[in-house]
């Protein structure tokens, strides 16, 4: 067994929104500032002595940091290579991962469909759902994993002393605001048992080398519930993000210490699970016949990962005397700083008029580099005419109208030419660029006006 009695009862006062901790009630929470979420829980101080493992402890040393050999990091490959990406390379040893997303977005159906394709053997522990209800889920994803075993509990000591006898490949729990630990008297979900709970299954994870993930509800703010702590005890925290609207899922990487954080996975829900999308432009750019207005392809980031995204704007005269200027998964700001820099350098007055813009398949972007189709879409919608679809933009437009340069430019180029793009507009002031090495064309350009005259002529 692994645990024993534990001592030192004493009661506290913990915010439910981020886990301050305070000995008396308070009204306002001093580290969050939300009202009345101060609770009272009783908690277990745990002694060192309680826990008792199996493996047998041996005491460490100081060592000299250049006497340390450095060995590669032992990784499970999995099949999901979008999952496999975000993680820098695969599953390491030991490790725990969190993943927090909106309810019904599909960290439960993305980390199922691993459990049940992957050919290793894999512990999936549920305390939300019965084993009919996930026998009817991972039929209908289709189960080809001999080896997938499912418990029912929510006791983290059962848990922990199963996953011990079984010794599984990876340990998956959904979700972690529904885990107890018998030796704290506080409700499944608060700041106490939360924290408690990832802590002995930290501790089991390091000991038994087994790779765990956990499920974590998030707050109305978008964070994950619980305390902050909780962030800081994993080793990786994953976001699952998504819109119920659109079909696509993306799995971005918040905190990772066996790889970079800005990774990103791109998935597809369907009826029968998520589909890995290796071609992200495929769901982002709409097939169309090329001859409508106020739409322009622009080569972005996100994270390490190239994706070309389409900018929508549609440019009407104000009906209502105060012109509007709308924007969705574009900053608003940023798009009334472009708009003036178009009146003021290129003499074009949309001060009268209505700008809408929209990055099509719902998508978010903040990166500088779109500033450029940005402007193109809505003189586009301006004149009502079409840019050429086999033209994409990468470029930051400043505002005395220069047309600045980009980071890894060279990635950029590469994605558009291999999804058969002909130009690509960018700033002359990207250094090192080799025009011969590519087969697509490099339109580079100084001035704003420079680029208005070469789309539009």
């Amino acid at each position: 067994m692994y645990f024993c009695s534990m001592a030192k009862v004493k009661s506290a006062f913990f915010c439910q929104s981020c886990g301050h901790e305070s000995p008396k009630w308070l009204g306002q929470c001093p580290s969050c500032k939300s009202w009345n979420t101060m609770v009272e829980e009783t908690l277990v101080r745990s002694n060192p002595k309680a826990l008792i493992f199996s493996r047998q402890r041996t005491e460490n040393t100081p060592i000299l940091l250049t006497e340390i050999q450095k060995t590669a990091t032992a990784r499970i490959q999995l099949k999901d290579t979008e999952l496999n990406r975000v993680l820098g390379g695969g599953l390491v040893l030991g490790e725990i991962i969190l993943i927090g997303g909106d309810p019904g977005i599909g960290k439960s159906t993305l980390l199922l469909q691993m459990a049940i394709k992957e050919q290793m053997n894999v512990l999936y522990v549920s305390g939300e759902e019965s084993d009919q209800q996930i026998k009817m889920r991972a039929e209908r994803l289709g189960i080809t994993n001999p080896d997938c075993h499912l418990l029912i509990e929510t006791d983290v000591t059962q848990i922990i002393n199963h996953a011990s006898k079984l010794l599984p490949k990876v340990l998956i729990v959904d979700s972690v605001q529904t885990l107890f630990y018998p030796e704290i008297e506080s409700a499944p979900g608060s700041v106490s048992q939360v924290r408690e709970c990832t802590a002995l299954l930290l501790r089991f994870a390091k000991e038994s080398n087994v790779p765990v993930f956990l499920i974590g509800h998030i707050t109305k703010e978008g964070s994950i519930a619980g305390p902050k702590v909780l962030e800081h005890m994993v080793d990786a925290v994953l976001q699952f993000e998504g819109d119920r609207n659109h079909f696509y899922r993306l799995l971005r990487t918040v905190k990772n210490r066996f790889g970079s954080t800005n990774e990103l996975g791109i998935y597809e829900m369907q009826g029968t699970g998520l589909r890995m999308v290796e071609n992200p432009s495929e769901i982002l750019i709409s097939n169309t016949d090329g001859t409508l207005s106020g739409s322009c392809i622009a080569t972005t980031l996100e994270g390490l990962r190239p994706l070309q995204v389409e900018v929508q704007a549609l440019v009407s005269t104000a009906a209502y005397g105060t012109p509007q200027r709308s924007s969705n998964g574009f900053d608003p700001k940023r798009l009334n700083m472009l708009l003036a820099v178009l009146e003021k350098r290129c003499g074009f007055r949309l001060a009268s008029k209505d700008v809408f813009l929209n990055i099509a398949g719902g998508i978010k972007v903040d990166d500088p580099a779109v500033d450029l189709a940005v402007l193109m879409a809505v003189l586009s919608s301006n004149a009502d005419i079409p840019v050429n679809r086999a033209f994409t933009f990468a470029a930051e437009v400043g505002l005395s109208g220069e047309i600045r340069p980009i980071n890894r430019i060279e990635t950029r180029i590469t994605e558009a030419q291999k999804l058969g793009y002909t130009h690509v507009f960018i700033s002359e002031y990207n250094k090192g660029l080799k025009p011969e090495t590519h087969a697509i064309k490099l339109v580079a350009c100084k001035k704003l006006e420079e680029v208005v005259k070469k789309v539009f002529g």
